[in-house]
């Protein structure tokens, strides 16, 4: 008997094989996950741009239409449908984070001050739907292919999840015979980094070096349509941007192919990272030192382009946290449009990591999105793919691993976590 396709009447969105509306895995949805329709209605949307009241239909984890759409048009098909009030509420994208150190901190201050891993409740807990991970001084401990595996365990656990190949050193440590091959077949490496210049810790390369690692990722990247970007740490060294410069100037490579962060460490780093931006340099800022309003409008004021610069959390001993929090006191409290800021953790970020499903909120994308409190812009709902993360404030989709354990961890930092929770 042959399967009667499903057309939904109020999206346009079609069931080639009849079902409710169900999805698989990775960016299609949680495997085994049984999906149903999601209607928000009355939010402002911001996708990041405001586009003022809109309904959004989302439909196999996927967004079906952003307008005006038929309730009753949506409950008369007969499937499974959640009907979400969003009145007074934002609608915004899910937020990308570029740089997480997803197997903890390196413990540069002994064994004993190594960081735990991250898992998915503390991440997705503050507006993160998508992550990528990343190593950093420690390669030896901290291994791409225990990176890659924690990877895979978040987007088990219902997370968007990548990573970075390699580390400080030069030439990166990759899990294939190279970058290139890193890239090229294993699914979630979308470049590599993060590798250190101007930085005691890092090896120092030159610009020779530099450029062929570059032109490794982006010949990786454009076989396998990827981002195929490398990721630069940028130290505290007084060359600070210079080896990319010199790297630029003289070999045959592309300013778009790089891309720096902790460029937010002095004002004469961040000049330079501005002047690199304008010929075509996307930079990251990370939000470790909880000044992140600070640098965004230096970023404005000395004429950086918008659409170049994107906000990490560089988390390993810090929380994911502190993004959400720079984010919403760069609205709140220093008077910037939310779409500014929104984009630099949404629609910039998908379009240079080239995650063409994430980061806007439009028919066909992904269904990663936040419902914020308009005037407090407190989390009220977290979706990844279509399925609800956060739920009324609260987490309601953890670790896998939960259910056949009985551990009890608890673990809070010393520093400055007075009222946090």
């Amino acid at each position: 008997m042959p399967v009667r396709p499903v057309w939904c009447v109020a999206c346009g969105w079609r069931s080639a094989d009849g079902r409710p509306f169900g999805g698989g895995g990775g960016d299609e949805g949680i495997e085994g996950t049984e999906r149903m329709l999601t209607l928000i209605q009355n939010g402002d949307v911001y996708a990041p741009e405001p586009l003022g009241q809109r309904s959004i239909l989302l439909a196999d984890g996927k967004i079906g239409k952003v307008g005006s759409v038929d309730r009753a048009a949506v409950e008369a098909l007969g499937l499974e449908c959640e009907i979400i009030d969003a009145t007074g509420c934002i609608v915004a994208p899910g937020l990308i984070d570029p740089h997480m150190h997803l197997l903890g901190g390196s413990g540069e201050s002994g064994f004993s001050t190594q960081t735990p891993e991250f898992f998915v409740g503390e991440i997705v807990r503050f507006g993160i739907t998508t992550v990528v991970g990343v190593l950093g001084v420690d390669t030896t401990m901290k291994t791409m292919a225990g990176l890659l595996a924690k990877v895979k365990a978040l987007r088990e656990d219902g997370l968007n999840a990548y990573c970075w190949t390699g580390g400080y050193n030069v030439p990166p440590t990759s899990i294939l015979r190279s970058v290139r091959e890193d890239i090229m077949f294993i699914e979630e490496v979308i470049g590599a980094g993060e590798i250190a210049i101007s930085d005691l810790r890092g090896l120092d390369p030159t610009p020779h070096e530099l450029a062929r690692v570059a032109t490794d990722c982006y010949v990786g990247g454009m076989l396998s349509s990827k981002a195929g970007l490398l990721h630069l740490h940028v130290g505290e060294g007084d060359s600070r941007l210079r080896p990319l410069r010199d790297t630029l100037d003289g070999f045959n490579v592309e300013p778009g192919w790089f891309y720096p962060t902790h460029v937010e460490r002095t004002e004469k780093l961040m000049r330079e990272a501005v002047d690199l931006a304008r010929k075509g340099v996307p930079i990251d800022v990370d939000t470790v030192e909880e000044d992140f309003a600070r640098w965004l409008r230096f970023y404005r004021d000395h004429g950086g382009p918008p659409e170049m610069l994107t906000i990490s959390t560089d988390a390993s001993i810090t929380s994911p946290r502190l993004m959400w929090e720079q984010i919403r006191s760069c609205i709140r409290d220093h008077g910037f449009p939310p779409e500014d800021v929104l984009r630099l953790a949404t629609r910039n970020t998908a379009r240079i990591l080239k995650l063409d499903k994430k980061g806007v909120i439009e028919k066909g994308r992904m269904g990663d999105l936040l419902v914020l409190e308009k005037d407090t812009f407190e989390i009220v709902h977290v979706l990844s793919n279509g399925v609800f993360m956060v739920r009324d404030g609260s987490l309601v989709r953890d670790e896998n691993f939960l259910d056949e354990s009985n551990r009890e961890i608890h673990l809070r930092g010393r520093k400055g976590e007075e009222g946090k929770s």
